[in-house]
């Protein structure tokens, strides 16, 4: 922990000793990943519930910076039902991407590290736990088991290589065995088409900057679909055609969608089960009916609060008040207390248990410690 001088800044000497600090644990983590020839056995699991894509379960994911750790997904647990869409929302900050790149082994490595906690991935006749995975295995599972739509498809597709090269590889690497040259080609175009892309065989030899960004998004669709994977995660900012485009796709080839947004009207459409994180952990998680039609947690409400309503005339829109804790030195308690326009008592307390409102239907705070605590 970084220990700050009177003026809140911290100085050379303790910043470097904080990066020694940091170094050695990085190290021992990057160490373990980095094996080759790992046994199966060391990441082999099982699913608590085999109608289940992905597993959170307890998962921490830290960054170790140069001011002090922070602790970016601290406890986070919730479930992928297969064919299912779970939209993951929050604000900017709140841990929805890193828990999305935790599950892809995609973190800013060697700063960002799987600490504690499981990730555990349906495979069909057997599950890994993607947090012990190792690197030579994960090059072989994204992609072929589990694909990501970025959030910005320009910073994301390479732009010295023509769009049909950029497709090609992602399906010589992992489904290219007993394929010619033509027939990946062949592939690589009816996935073009299959996004909506008119002139298939003139995107096939553009480069990216010659693309829309309308375009340049259902190319990395492509992309992620290229293999038909289990798990698709989207952290886009989704337009209408798009949605609807995910929507038929996802039922064309029985994916699971992870949907990271911060667009409520889109988690509405699209998905079948919402998470709410705040601050690195799930206040709130339930079926998009229950979330919407009952909001429980305190930041939920806000967040329905400040979303505009077609129709109805306000002077001015809700904001949730206060700012997000510092996530270096994250408080005991509720991390939402200081900002809640209905705390109580207990809240002075340690951080609340999750509740069970219903079977799935689950929130954390002590304005529903009557009702029965959720395991």
């Amino acid at each position: 922990m970084a220990k700050k001088h009177p003026e809140g800044y911290l100085s050379a000497k303790e910043s470097r000793r904080i990066s020694r600090e940091n170094r050695k644990i990085t190290d021992q983590y990057e160490k373990q990943y980095r094996r080759k020839n790992v046994p199966e056995q060391e990441y082999l699991t099982q699913m608590h519930n085999p109608e289940n894509a992905v597993e959170f379960d307890n998962l921490h994911t830290y960054f170790f910076t140069d001011v002090g750790t922070v602790k970016s997904v601290d406890g986070v647990s919730f479930e992928v039902p297969v064919g299912k869409t779970v939209g993951v929302v929050g604000e900017s900050g709140c841990g929805k991407s890193v828990t999305s790149l935790s599950l892809m082994q995609l973190l800013q490595r060697p700063q960002g590290q799987i600490v504690d906690g499981q990730i555990r991935l349906n495979l069909g006749d057997k599950a890994y736990d993607i947090a012990k995975t190792p690197m030579e295995k994960m090059q072989k599972l994204r992609g072929h088991y589990m694909s990501m739509i970025f959030q910005e498809p320009m910073t994301s597709l390479n732009p010295v290589f023509r769009i049909g090269e950029q497709v090609e590889e992602v399906i010589e690497l992992h489904d290219g065995e007993g394929k010619s040259k033509e027939e990946i080609k062949a592939r690589t175009i009816e996935l073009l088409e299959m996004v909506g892309i008119a002139n298939s065989e003139g995107v096939y030899k553009m480069f990216p900057h010659e693309l829309s960004g309308g375009m340049r998004q259902r190319v990395m669709i492509a992309m992620a679909l290229a293999c038909n994977p289990k798990v698709i995660i989207a952290d886009v900012t989704i337009q209408a055609q798009i949605l609807d485009l995910l929507r038929n796709l996802k039922n064309k080839i029985n994916s699971s969608i992870m949907l990271i947004t911060h667009d409520l009207g889109v988690i509405a459409e699209m998905a079948d089960y919402v998470v709410v994180m705040y601050a690195g952990r799930v206040v709130e998680k339930g079926t998009v009916q229950e979330i919407f039609a009952n909001p429980s947690h305190p930041y939920t409400i806000g967040l329905m609060a400040s979303k505009p309503v077609i129709g109805k005339k306000v002077d001015k829109l809700y904001s949730i008040p206060g700012k997000v804790p510092n996530p270096v030195n994250m408080p005991d308690y509720c991390y939402f207390r200081d900002r809640c326009e209905m705390r109580c008592p207990e809240c002075d307390g340690k951080y609340p248990c999750e509740i069970s409102l219903s079977e799935t239907h689950k929130v954390s705070c002590y304005r529903y410690y009557d009702k029965k605590e959720g395991k």
